[in-house]
């Protein structure tokens, strides 16, 4: 889990997929040619976030992976099963303490176990806000949007 210490951003959400996939998923994944990301329509990584489509365009090019984004519709995040199983743990052994500090945060999910573990890392890099991101850029995409909805479901492939 990355921990962030500022604003929510589409930076820091591909930054997040890119420390797991540095830190686990390519040792999990061995030989792996595309990843899939099953998102909300929301905040940093929602579906009509262009920011979000360029810096995941910048992550294909690094992993030389296609990447395939299928967000859930609006309003319908609260049926993550995954984010429901995760924050229940880290909820239970959160106990209503304060949440005082970042360190604070990082410590109680990394003392909060399950079955294949669970670890918190720190972000500490001051995203900004309000990014422009331009025609020029979208156009330079690799984007192949789906048949069935287009908007929610796409893939971006690497460049070069």
């Amino acid at each position: 889990m990355n921990v962030g210490v500022t604003h929510e951003t589409a930076e820091f959400a591909v930054e997040s997929i890119r420390r797991w996939w540095r830190l686990d998923g390519r040792r999990h994944y061995r030989g792996a040619g595309r990843l899939l990301i099953c998102a909300d329509s929301g905040g940093g990584n929602g579906s009509r976030q262009r920011a979000w489509k360029l810096h995941l365009q910048a992550l294909s090019d690094e992993t030389g992976m296609a990447i395939t984004v299928c967000h859930y519709p609006p309003g319908t995040s609260k049926w993550n099963q995954t984010e429901h199983r995760l924050f229940s743990f880290i909820s239970l052994n959160w106990k209503g303490k304060p949440l005082v500090n970042f360190e604070t945060v990082v410590n109680l999910i990394g003392g909060t176990r399950t079955g294949t573990g669970l670890k918190a890392v720190l972000d500490t890099t001051q995203y900004e806000t309000g990014a422009e991101v331009s025609d020029e850029d979208i156009d330079q995409l690799r984007l192949k949007r789906h048949k069935t909805h287009p908007n929610w479901n796409y893939t971006l492939l690497p460049r070069g």
